[in-house]
């Protein structure tokens, strides 16, 4: 099965679902620059949802490149992962209007932990449906996962800590999306080393 309608399909929801969240920043009825301040909480929950759901666009298409094939169990995963990240514009704009009050920070981190979790199924069927164990994208994501061990941990702590200091959750968030702006680069660099094997067996022959 080709994975072009999947990456067709992954693309447009992501893009829907971007577009959802700016159009919560609704503009005041005032002309002033304080008639901005309190547009302050939404616009902050914007940019922070935004910047995730970047980070999961691009893992996904880096994903999807590395795959030469997709299956049912693929589309499945695929789909879960989408309805997870398409929950982002609900919990951003709560937080938003609702200034970082505890419930709304603690349902953000809660939708934050569901769309971590829901990523490993889709990066177990996709490596399933190309090779299994023995596939280059195998190769390329085995070992010390860090930030992916690390980020579900977080999102549970900043969900209980929302009810003690909705600040502190806010900031936990904030460091997991910064953790995640350094690219993983192991797909790229395992993809490149398996393709300059056959140049380099060439050039000695």
């Amino acid at each position: 099965m080709g994975k072009t309608r999947l990456e067709a399909f992954s693309d447009g929801v992501i893009a829907i679902i971007i577009t959802i969240m700016v159009l919560e920043l609704r503009a005041p009825v005032g002309t002033t620059l304080a008639s901005l301040q309190p547009l302050l909480p939404v616009f902050l929950s914007y940019v922070l949802s935004f910047v995730y759901v970047g980070i999961y666009w691009n893992n996904h298409h880096h994903f999807l490149h590395a795959a030469q094939h997709v299956d049912g169990r693929v589309l499945w995963a695929n789909l879960f992962l989408l309805f997870c990240l398409s929950l982002f514009p609900f919990a951003t704009a709560w937080m938003g209007e609702n200034h970082f009050a505890p419930v709304p920070v603690a349902v953000y981190g809660a939708v934050q932990l569901l769309a971590a979790l829901a990523w490993h199924p889709f990066q177990a069927a996709i490596i399933r449906a190309n090779g299994g164990s023995e596939s280059e994208l195998a190769k390329a994501v085995q070992g010390h996962d860090f930030k992916g061990l690390a980020s579900p941990v977080v999102y549970a702590m900043a969900i209980g800590l929302a009810f003690i200091h909705p600040a502190i959750s806010g900031l936990l968030y904030v460091a997991v999306a910064a953790m995640w702006l350094v690219p993983d680069r192991r797909i790229e660099a395992r993809l490149t080393q398996a393709r300059s094997k056959p140049a380099r067996i060439n050039r000695q022959a």
